[in-house]
């Protein structure tokens, strides 16, 4: 027994997990089932913005008479009622690359996407990182009185570099730039003599101050760099923050000023010993107006200083970006932790460390984050601002080793490796006018002059094949029309016929070469009927009206009065003009159908029943004077009725019902015997007598009375006084209970 509860004793619970699994899944099923129906989908466009997975069917004839929204539903359920995959609108993914277009670093460059509400489609893209590029290297530096021995050390780095990137780049061109901060109150002092010479008190003759000075454009003429650092001098302003980011954003988008070459890798080097303005820092001097990250220089000068704000991070890291710009931060260290922060919200961006810009140090910073921003390699998604709420993006890298990076880039890549995005684009909505819409995404490699444009096409609206109809009255180009007029209804005797609800958009009868039958004009694919003083036209095409009644049987007017059975007026009435005329003033309905005073169909033959014969199926019964049954049915059939009775009568007999009552009343007796026997041996099983005996009580000692004897008996005592002694006197006692242990004292 043991052994088999070991061996069976789960059964019960895995039966239960079992059951609890198919539980789960068909819920899971059936849910996933109803994904797409609803009963208030009217249209195509509606069923496709349920979910990729869902399908319009637009035959015209499926499930006819069926509701608009049994037409959305999966492909499956669809082709299973009969809808061929021809006539199903779907929400197709379409992805086409073009393979016209050639590149040594970045493929493929264009990619066509057609996505629906819902949808998602995956491009991969591959970066390749080349052995050698040109470089171009622009130093933007900070020439506040601060910086004077750091821009010392920098007329020696220009040699060297050269020397030193030539393990790395076989053609470096150099430029340089100066910034200080914007040349407005309360950045710098105003006085006259301060705005010239803002080190006027220390004795020192300084350049004055700005917001970013185009010094030399790139060069590979390194004598001419280092000449050119010699000749700068330093400024001056009053507070700590510079302008750096102001001037970084103008050296990124003036390209053409700066000279930076389209196929050069571009490195941006900031120097600093401050932290830098940023947004809104400018409404405290009265600027108001926001960066519109355009390129300001005039004769080499920021005019834009005085007149806009400071960008925003978000905004520099969008320029950077677009502009294929690494930028390498080299700052002192107590403001390491300050450009620690903002690195990490500009992509492509590298910071150095240094106790005093000295050269080695310096030349080691550039090479070092050179090698560092080439060997990491990931990209940027961009969306049209348009429609980027409409859209999604994810990117999965996947890198040289087989790895799959989650930061969405890879490290250590080495020339001539390749990396691949793998990128998802889904589609969430369809604008608000719910029209098709072209939208642009760029795929931007970090640092590279190569890009991919992936070109989405959305689809909102339904095409639902060649003939452009879907069978929804919202997708019908005559949708305005509809229900316009009510030309073609017929406002007597029930018989309405509306067009709009036809779904033929043919307005030719069978067997006509006449659109309308002559009688009205067509009007996307439904008939107009003309309008006249004889009375109505109408029908689906024109066919009919309630003036012209030549003859009945198959004749015009006669088909408005034919009802369902075939019948003119139900075979109760004569058809007049199109309306149908009763024999009988009971019978009412357009086709005299209905009689509710009239006897039933079974009292209106109870006079044939008897002497009729035929085994036939009974659906009405006689009862005749001697109480016999006989049943029959009626039948109409080619406008004749037919009856048919059964020649088995059911005759009631006294002998039969003196036997039924005998049997019941025998029955019944038994029962109550029955039931008296179980009821006294219930009794005798609880110790009750049929008389109903007293109940016997039961008492159980327990610890605490056990010295008690309970007792119902009487004991009689006789006291005797000795005065006077001629007369005794008795006394009764009656004692229940007595302890055990005491004596009986009297």
């Amino acid at each position: 027994m043991t052994s088999w509860l070991r061996t069976y004793g789960s059964v019960p619970l895995c039966l239960l997990l079992f059951c609890l699994v198919v539980a789960v899944c068909a819920q899971r099923s059936s849910a996933s089932d109803s994904v797409c129906w609803s009963p208030s989908i009217t249209s195509c466009k509606e069923c496709l913005s349920r979910g990729p997975q869902c399908a319009w069917c637009f035959k015209e004839d499926f499930l006819d008479g069926a509701v608009a929204s049994q037409r959305c539903e999966l492909p499956v359920k669809l082709l299973r009622r009969g809808c061929e995959p021809e006539f199903m609108e779907q929400s197709e993914v379409k992805v086409e690359v073009n393979a016209t277009t050639s590149s040594t670093q970045v493929s493929p460059q264009d990619i066509s996407v057609t996505l629906r509400p819902g949808s998602q489609a995956s491009v991969v893209v591959a970066v390749k990182q080349l052995k050698r590029y040109p470089v171009d290297l622009y130093y933007l530096v900070d020439v506040s009185a601060s910086m004077q021995e750091n821009l010392d050390h920098l007329k020696t780095v220009g040699v060297a570099l050269s020397l030193r990137m030539t393990e790395h780049s076989s053609d470096l061109q150099l430029g340089f730039g100066s910034f200080v901060d914007k040349p407005v109150s309360p950045y710098i002092n105003v006085h006259p003599s301060k705005i010239s010479n803002p080190c006027s008190d220390y004795e020192i003759r300084c350049r004055p101050a700005h917001g970013f000075h185009h010094v030399l454009g790139m060069t590979g003429n390194i004598s001419e760099f280092t000449r050119v650092i010699k000749r700068q001098r330093i400024s001056g302003n009053m507070d700590t923050p510079e302008g750096g980011l102001d001037a970084l954003l103008q050296a990124a988008v003036c390209q053409r000023d700066l000279g930076w070459r389209p196929e050069a890798k571009r490195l941006l080097l900031l120097m600093t010993d401050q932290p830098s303005h940023l947004a809104l820092d400018s409404r405290v001097a009265g600027i108001v107006t926001p960066n519109d990250g355009l390129c300001h220089l005039e004769n080499n000068v920021y005019t834009g200083s005085t007149r806009q704000d400071h960008p925003s991070v978000g905004q520099l890291s969008d320029k950077l970006l677009e502009n294929h710009m690494y930028l390498i931060f080299a700052v002192e260290k107590q403001q390491y932790k300050w450009y620690e922060a903002l690195v990490h919200l500009l992509p492509g961006s590298y910071l150095g460390r240094l106790g005093l810009f000295q050269a080695p140090n310096l030349i080691e910073l550039v090479v070092d984050a050179y090698k560092k921003l080439l060997s990491e390699v990931s990209v940027s998604v961009s969306v049209e601002d348009k429609a980027v709420s409409r859209y999604w993006v994810s990117v999965s890298p996947l890198c040289p080793n087989g790895s799959m990076a989650k930061d969405q880039s890879c490290s250590g890549v080495q020339p001539d490796q390749t990396v691949y995005f793998n990128i998802t684009i889904g589609m969430h909505s369809c604008p608000d006018n719910g029209e098709d819409e072209d939208v642009k995404v760029v795929v931007r490699p970090v640092g590279y002059n190569e890009s991919t444009v992936v070109r989405i096409h959305s689809k909102c609206a339904c095409s639902c094949g060649s003939t452009r109809r879907c069978n929804d009255e919202s997708q019908s180009p005559c949708r305005e029309t509809q229900g316009s007029t009510n030309q073609e209804q017929r406002p007597q005797n029930g018989l309405i016929q509306n067009s709009d609800r036809d779904s033929n958009w043919n307005c030719q009868a069978d067997g006509s070469d006449m659109d309308c039958s002559g009688r009205g004009v067509c009007d996307c694919g439904r008939c107009l009927c003309d309008e006249t003083r004889l009375g109505t036209i109408y029908g689906k095409y024109c066919e009919r009206d309630d003036f012209s009644c030549p003859y009945e049987g198959g004749l015009i007017c006669g088909a408005t009065c034919q009802s369902a059975n075939g019948l003119i007026c139900s075979g109760q009435g004569s058809c007049v003009c199109g309306k149908c005329v009763c024999d009988d003033p009971r019978q009412t309905g357009d086709f005299c159908e209905r009689c509710p005073a009239c006897q039933s169909t079974c009292q209106s033959y109870w006079d044939d029943v008897l002497g009729q014969a035929g085994e036939k199926w009974i659906q009405c019964m006689y009862i005749s004077n001697d109480s016999c049954r006989y049943r029959f049915q009626t039948s109409s059939q080619s406008g004749q009725t037919q009856l048919y009775i059964s020649t088995r009568a059911e005759c009631a007999s006294n002998s039969r019902l003196v036997g039924t009552f005998l049997c019941v009343c025998a029955l019944t007796v038994l029962c109550g015997m029955v039931v008296v026997a179980v009821s006294r041996l219930l009794l005798q099983k609880r110790n009750l007598t049929p008389g109903g005996a007293a109940e016997v009580t039961v008492y159980h000692c327990t610890g605490k009375d056990l010295s008690y004897v309970p007792t119902s008996n009487e004991k009689t005592v006789t006291y005797r006084r000795e005065s006077p002694p001629d007369r005794p006197v008795e006394m009764h006692i009656q004692d229940s209970k007595r302890p055990l242990g005491d004596p009986w004292q009297y």
